[in-house]
C-alpha cells in the first residue's frame, strides 16, 4: 500500500487522492445495453439463454413463488445466527417509523404528510464469486415492515439451478414473494420491465458488480418507470487508528473488504504519532495469506492507500472528504469524535466494533453508498421502501383567511385559472353570508 503525509499533498493532489479507480461506463454501458433491450423484447427467453451464457445454468423456469417453496432444512447454529440478525435488523427498522405530521399553519388550514409503501419492489442479492444471504435479510426486512405487497428477489442459481438455502430461508422469513434465479444485467432488466413470470417492480435495490450498477443507472432513466435504491459501486472502508489501536485488529478490518473483490478499496489513515505501522503491514501480508479469497484482497491492496494526519481533526477531515461507504473509527475515546464526521455511509466506532457486525447482525442496513456517494446519499433504510403523500383540507373559514393571497400570487404569475378557482369560491362564500 502507498503511503502518503497529508500536510505535504496540495489541492491536486488531494483531489486525485480521493478519486475513486476510475469505471469506463461507456465501454459498461455498450455491453449492458443490448442485454436490456433483449430481455424487455423476449423476456424468460433471454433470462435463460443469458443464464446459461453467463452462469453455465440451465433453466426450466426462472421464478418461484417463495410460498411453494419447502422451508430449508439449516443447520442449529447456523438458523440460530440468522434469526438473530433477523430480529435485529428488524428492531433497528421498525424504530424508524415516523409518526404522521399534522400542521394547523393558520386555523382552518390543515396540512398533514402520509406513508404509503412502494407497492412493487426488486431486491439484488449478489452471487457469483460469493453468496450473500445478509444481504437477502438487509432488503426484505424492511420492505416487509413497509408493508411491500410484492417482493421480488432475484440472484443467481447454484450449477444445479437451485438457490442457496439460506437465502431462500431468509426469503421466506421475511416475507419475499418471488425469486428471479438470474443475476447480471439480465436479473435488473427482468425486474424493471418485467417478464411473462417475473413481476415488474417500481423500484430496485442492492448492490452489485459495475454490469448491475450501469443496468440499474440506465433503467431508472428510461421508460421503464423504475427507481433505483442509489448509485453503488466496489465495496470500501477506511479506517482511522491511532498508537492504541491494536495492529492485528487493523489489518483484520482493512481485509474484511478487501476480500470482497480485487476492485474494493480500503483506506487507512493513521493519527497522530505512535501507530506501529510496521505490524500492520506485517498483519496485513500474514493474514491475507491465509485467506480463502486471499488472492482477491491483495489485488485490492495494490490500488488502496495509507495517509498519514497530524491529529485526529485532520484524519476525519480527510475521511469527510474521502466519504467512505465504511468509516471506522479505532481510536481511544472514539465515540467523541462522532460529531465531527459528515460524510460516510456507516460509522464504526471504538476498538470493539469491526465493521463485520453492520454487515450482518447488528441491526443497521449493510446496502450502502460508495464511490464518494455518501457526500449526498445514506444507506438503505425504511424510507427507502416507502412514498410520502402531502394532504391538505381547508374548511371556509381557512379558504376566506388564505385564499386572498393565493389569488395575489397566482396573478403575480399570470396563471389565472388558478387565481379563479380561488376567488370563485370565495364568492360564493361570500353570498351565502350575505343571502343568510
Amino acid at each position: 500500500m502507498k503511503s502518503y503525509r497529508l500536510s505535504e499533498l496540495d489541492d491536486t493532489e488531494l483531489r486525485s487522492l480521493i478519486a475513486r479507480p476510475r469505471i469506463d461506463f461507456t465501454s459498461v454501458f455498450s455491453l449492458v445495453n443490448p442485454i436490456l433491450d433483449h430481455v424487455r423484447q423476449r423476456g424468460d427467453a433471454a433470462v435463460k439463454e443469458y443464464t446459461l451464457r453467463f452462469d453455465k445454468v440451465q433453466l426450466d423456469d426462472i421464478v418461484q413463488l417463495v410460498a411453494d417453496l419447502p422451508d430449508p432444512l439449516l443447520d442449529a447454529h447456523v438458523k440460530e445466527a440468522f434469526d438473530i440478525a433477523y430480529s435485529n435488523i428488524y428492531a433497528f427498522h421498525a424504530a424508524q417509523r415516523t409518526p404522521e405530521t399534522n400542521v394547523e399553519n393558520i386555523k382552518g388550514v390543515q396540512c398533514k404528510r402520509v406513508s404509503r409503501s412502494i407497492n412493487t419492489v426488486g431486491l439484488y442479492v449478489p452471487g457469483g464469486t460469493a453468496v450473500l444471504p445478509s444481504t437477502a435479510l438487509m432488503l426484505s426486512v424492511p420492505a416487509q415492515i413497509a408493508g411491500c405487497k410484492t417482493v421480488v428477489l432475484a440472484t443467481p442459481p447454484a450449477q444445479d439451478g437451485t438457490i442457496c438455502k439460506e437465502v431462500v430461508y431468509c426469503a421466506k422469513k421475511a416475507g419475499v414473494t418471488h425469486i428471479l434465479k438470474a443475476g447480471g444485467a439480465q436479473a435488473i432488466s427482468a425486474m424493471a420491465w418485467g417478464t411473462e413470470t417475473c413481476p415488474k417492480v417500481e423500484k430496485i435495490f442492492g448492490p452489485g458488480n459495475q454490469y448491475v450498477t450501469a443496468a440499474k443507472m440506465i433503467l431508472q432513466n428510461s421508460e421503464a418507470m423504475v427507481s433505483i435504491d442509489l448509485p453503488a459501486g466496489p465495496s470500501e472502508v477506511l479506517v482511522i487508528a491511532d498508537k492504541h489501536a491494536i495492529p492485528r485488529h487493523v489489518a483484520a478490518d482493512l481485509l474484511s473488504q478487501a476480500e470482497h473483490g480485487p476492485d474494493s478499496q480500503v483506506v487507512l489513515v493513521i493519527a497522530g504519532e505512535g501507530v506501529d505501522l510496521n505490524a500492520i503491514e506485517e498483519e496485513l501480508s500474514k493474514q491475507c495469506q491465509s485467506l480463502p479469497r486471499g488472492e482477491f484482497a491483495a489485488k485490492a491492496l495494490t490500488h488502496s492507500f495509507i495517509v498519514h494526519a497530524h491529529d485526529m481533526l485532520e484524519s476525519i477531515n480527510f475521511s469527510n472528504l474521502y466519504a467512505p461507504e465504511h468509516l471506522i473509527v479505532n481510536v481511544k475515546d472514539a465515540e467523541k469524535w462522532e460529531g465531527f464526521i459528515q460524510n460516510a455511509g456507516s460509522v464504526f466506532l471504538g476498538p470493539w466494533t469491526p465493521e463485520s457486525v453492520g454487515d450482518y447482525a447488528s441491526g443497521t442496513n449493510h446496502v450502502l453508498p460508495t464511490y464518494g456517494y455518501a457526500r449526498m446519499y445514506g444507506g438503505v433504510s425504511l424510507d427507502s421502501f416507502l412514498k410520502y403523500i402531502t394532504v391538505q383540507s381547508l374548511t371556509e373559514e381557512g379558504l376566506r383567511k388564505l385564499g386572498p393571497y393565493v389569488a395575489t400570487m397566482a396573478e403575480v404569475e399570470g396563471l389565472d385559472a388558478h387565481k379563479l378557482a380561488v376567488t370563485l369560491r370565495l364568492k360564493d362564500i361570500e353570498g351565502r353570508q350575505v343571502s343568510s
